[in-house]
């Protein structure tokens, strides 16, 4: 359980400020975020669950929600950006969530672009946004973030193997540090994306700590499907993948290592 009125008192100064939204369990903190966003929920609501029934990740797959063993968070953001920036809005609810993970459990993250945070060839969480523009204008964009915590076992079927952070801490971490970590650094995280000066820097941020973002044999899964080497990020946060036909930019989809 989650302890709201201390939350509440923590961010009593902050985008969060009396915005807060917990209930025990919920199909998913994504779609209460989403429905909130279009009857006009303030940007800075925080939606959070000890359990989800109805988990989400990216491209509909489930997300397994167990009781009071992960984070599960979605987060309301109406950013004062253009259309053209949305798409580093993952990528900054990466860099929150790498930083969180390394303040709370000490342990480095992997970000796989553009929604995997890995550690060691492990996947501990994942992150889905889901956004709305109207008349070329950001309307609203909800981060949702999914953590391993406490979890001990996994489905042995998952296209990557799974870990908590619990396991790779070698001790019990406490979910409520990692929430308030998550919630100041994405609030610093958004600051930036909405600074022209630091938003330039987000993409180089994001290659550095990763992996996978250069010099890396891929397989990319969805409509721009191909096999190749990765070489960075554009300006947009879209990765370019170089193949033998030539340069990819691929703007949707995931990416694991290729054979």
């Amino acid at each position: 359980m989650y302890d709201v009125a201390a939350l509440e008192s923590a961010f009593a100064q902050s985008t969060y400020a009396g915005k807060f939204h917990y209930t025990a369990i919920t199909g998913s903190t994504n779609t209460d975020a989403v429905a909130a966003a279009r009857s006009g929920a303030p940007h800075g609501s925080v939606f959070f669950t000890d359990e989800q029934t109805a988990g989400r990740g990216r491209g509909d797959h489930g997300w397994h929600s167990a009781a009071g063993q992960g984070l599960y968070v979605s987060v309301l953001l109406r950013p004062s950006i253009g259309i053209q920036h949305m798409r580093l809005i993952p990528l900054v609810a990466g860099l929150a969530a790498a930083q969180a993970i390394g303040i709370t459990a000490g342990r480095e993250v992997d970000l796989r672009w553009p929604n995997d945070l890995l550690i060691g060839e492990r996947k501990v969480g994942g992150i889905l946004v889901e956004s709305k523009t109207e008349s070329g204008t950001p309307s609203f964009a909800v981060v949702g973030i999914g953590i391993n915590v406490h979890q001990r076992s996994f489905d042995p079927g998952l296209s990557t193997p799974a870990t908590s952070l619990d396991i790779e801490a070698g001790r019990v971490i406490n979910r409520q540090v990692l929430l308030i970590s998550l919630l100041e650094s994405l609030q610093h995280e958004t600051w930036a994306l909405q600074d022209p000066g630091l938003r330039a820097a987000i993409t180089a941020r994001v290659a550095y700590m990763s992996s996978w973002i250069s010099n890396r044999r891929v397989e990319v899964h969805g409509p721009q499907a191909c096999i190749g080497t990765t070489a960075g990020l554009d300006e947009h946060g879209f990765l370019l993948v170089r193949t033998d036909q030539g340069i990819v930019t691929v703007q949707t989809g995931g990416i694991r290592a290729a054979n």
